[in-house]
C-alpha cells in the first residue's frame, strides 16, 4: 500500500482526502498533460449511484470561497463544503495493476458500497 505525501494545511477545516503518493504522482502527471496554468483536482459527492451517492473527480480553475484547498506536494485538491463532510478522513489512492488501473476512494464514513466501488451510501 502507498504511504501518504505530507499534506500543506491551509485554514481551519479538517481534511476531507488525502492523497497517497500514488495518486499524488498520477494527478500531478494528468494535470502537466491538461497544460493549463492554476488547475487543481476536485473531488466531489453527487447524488446518485447505485448505493446512494457517487464520487466525481475533474480539474477546475475555480475555487470558491467556502472549498476546502488541501496541497499534496505540486498538486492542490479542492472541496466543497457539503462533499466534505462526506469524505471526511478519506483517502485517494491510484493503483495500475493487473485488475486494471484506476483511482480508488476509501472512505470510512461509507456504510455501504457498490459492486463497482463508484457509489456509497
Amino acid at each position: 500500500m502507498s504511504s501518504t505525501v505530507q499534506t500543506v494545511s491551509l485554514g481551519k477545516k479538517p481534511n476531507p482526502v488525502t492523497l497517497t503518493d500514488g495518486a499524488v504522482a498520477k494527478v500531478a502527471e494528468l494535470l502537466a498533460e491538461e497544460d493549463t496554468e492554476g488547475l487543481a483536482l476536485r473531488v466531489a459527492v453527487r447524488p446518485g449511484g447505485c448505493s446512494g451517492f457517487s464520487y466525481e473527480m475533474f480539474f477546475d480553475a475555480e475555487v470558491a470561497e467556502d472549498d476546502v484547498v488541501r496541497e499534496f506536494g505540486s498538486v492542490r485538491v479542492v472541496v466543497d463544503p457539503t462533499s466534505a463532510d462526506l469524505l471526511k478522513g478519506s483517502t485517494l489512492d491510484f493503483s495500475d495493476g493487473l485488475q486494471g488501473a484506476g483511482f480508488h476512494v476509501t472512505n470510512p464514513n461509507a456504510t455501504r458500497t457498490c459492486g463497482c466501488g463508484s457509489s456509497f451510501s
